[in-house]
């Protein structure tokens, strides 16, 4: 194919993802959504392969074909026009249960079957389950974190299915915000059905299909090429979770990277088995995190795509922490033990490259707040997650105060959490000095603090307050975070990282977020300028 052709073809296909983001965004009501956009869109092949994506969430993109293939498995041949599959089983392609997946077919040249999938995943603010927001800090069974929806048709050639709604929103929380993002999602595949048609009748339905499976063998060559370039070998790395919130016993995973010629192996063995509580990672998290860090290390320029996938192996023993069987907990499996899989991951490789970067904040500090409003005497439930430091490189400084690897929602403008919620920020700054030393220096963390006008129930589901982030090559660690509930009487509490807690009218919680690692000895500075 025309190389012009074929670039013009991946951006157009990129830019159908973006769109439907945007459209997403837009229409979504929930200031989780809108705000910290934490939701990804998508386009997938035929047979489930990811074939582009909108600049999202790398843990929701790197495991987001296995529902499509979940999808597709339930309904295949019975497909119409107009359909909208939603799920979100952790145990069927799922990553934790308010993450709910919506899928839509592309028909397209008149056929009876079709030739794409449009897809998003948004994070819904709850779900159900033993605590607003749907992240206990303590869950100890996948049932106390929500409804568990397999796959199944809200809409059905077009037409939304009242009841299977009415049983969803009768389980929620916040009723009428869920059924407010669930037509937003709606939404955003429909615009996404519309772009593609178009493409296909501009370029022709095959001539989309072969740029396809050029795009996918150009990133799997991509990928292989980084491969080779490294070293044949086995490189092993063990780093810690602090607990699983029942327990506090820390929990260790361990990662050994096969490297042979264009191909990789990533062993989990050694990894603990899994825990009574929620920090067990479902497959298709531990497979999305092991491909982000790949993907990370072949460059900017590959098309972020499922061929990436085809080089790399991945070995995770059935009940363990990072493959569970049913009906373990797993709600902070995709936003904690995620983060530690890219560690040790990169851990590992770093014995074979110096291009890996030093540990990030290694966490997504989830804070949920849930309780009823003075003012609607509604219920509420907030879900945020903050930033911290990344790690320093080889090449330059960590950022400060920003998300990292598994996730990459923004921040909640505090205008806008004020505005919707009985909460007030009274602190929201840099942590200063947080960041690892070295050569080159560790992002800075972050300080948040919020007062509470009402009385409410927080969870916490938060990492690195035991075991810090580590540096690389000589740097020094990144500072351990600290969750702190200061009372209205001026009592202080030291909280550990999963936990959920009452809190009345004039208590204040500060969330102070780990630093990145630093890279590199200080000595080795001086001696240069010598």
């Amino acid at each position: 194919m025309d190389k012009i052709l074929l670039a013009i073809l991946q951006k157009k296909l990129e830019s159908i993802a973006e769109e439907m983001a945007t459209s997403l965004r837009l229409t979504a009501l929930s200031p989780n959504i809108k705000e910290r956009a934490d939701f990804s869109t998508a386009i997938f092949s035929a047979e489930g392969e990811l074939l582009a994506q909108a600049d999202a969430i790398p843990v929701h993109l790197g495991s987001m074909s296995a529902s499509v293939i979940e999808g597709l498995k339930s309904f295949r041949g019975t497909f119409s026009p107009g359909d909208v599959i939603i799920h979100n089983s952790p145990f069927r392609g799922g990553t934790h249960l308010p993450d709910i997946t919506a899928i839509t077919p592309v028909f397209v040249d008149d056929t009876n079957h079709p030739q794409f999938f449009v897809a998003n995943r948004a994070h819904h603010a709850d779900v159900g389950g033993m605590v607003p927001g749907s992240l206990p800090g303590t869950s100890t069974e996948v049932f106390q974190e929500g409804m568990i929806i397999p796959p199944i048709k809200l809409f059905s050639k077009g037409k939304l299915s009242e009841d299977l709604l009415a049983l969803l929103l009768e389980n929620y929380r916040t009723p009428q915000e869920r059924r407010g993002d669930f037509m937003a999602q709606v939404g955003a595949n429909r615009k996404g059905v519309k772009r593609m048609q178009e493409l296909a009748r501009e370029y022709g339905t095959n001539t989309i299909l072969k740029a396809q499976e050029i795009l996918l063998k150009m990133t799997e060559n991509a990928t292989r090429t980084f491969l080779v370039s490294l070293p044949d070998g086995e490189y092993e790395f063990t780093d810690y979770l602090d607990s699983d919130g029942i327990s506090s016993d820390p929990i260790p995973i361990k990662a050994t990277v096969h490297i042979k010629g264009d191909s990789a192996i990533v062993d989990f063995d050694g990894s603990a088995p899994q825990v009574k509580g929620n920090a067990n990672a479902p497959l298709a998290v531990t497979k999305s995190a092991v491909y982000y860090v790949f993907r990370c290390l072949t460059g900017e320029h590959v098309p972020a795509n499922s061929g990436g996938f085809r080089p790399i192996e991945i070995r995770a023993s059935e009940g363990s922490v990072v493959n569970p069987v049913w009906p373990a907990a797993v709600s902070s499996g995709n936003t904690e033990t995620s983060q530690r899989i890219v560690d040790v991951v990169f851990g590992a490789l770093a014995k074979a490259t110096d291009i890996v970067p030093a540990a990030s904040q290694g966490t997504m500090n989830n804070v949920l707040v849930g309780g009823k409003d003075p003012k609607t005497h509604q219920l509420f439930s907030y879900y945020e997650t903050i930033g911290g430091g990344t790690g320093a490189t080889k090449s330059r400084n960590g950022e400060d105060a920003i998300h990292s690897h598994m996730t990459n929602t923004w921040n909640t403008p505090i205008e806008a959490l004020e505005t919707a919620y009985p909460i007030k920020v009274t602190a929201y700054r840099i942590r200063k000095n947080s960041g690892g030393k070295g050569v080159n220096k560790g992002g800075d963390g972050i300080i948040r603090e919020y007062e509470f006008l009402t009385s409410v129930t927080i969870s916490l589901q938060t990492e690195r307050r035991i075991f810090a982030p580590w540096g690389l090559f000589g740097g020094e660690n990144g500072k351990q975070g600290r969750n702190i509930l200061i009372r209205k009487s001026g009592s202080i509490e030291e909280l550990p990282g999963r936990i959920t807690i009452t809190a009345e009218p004039g208590d204040r919680l500060r969330i102070e977020t780990p630093g990145g690692g630093g890279y590199g000895r200080r000595e080795m500075k001086k001696e240069k300028n010598i």
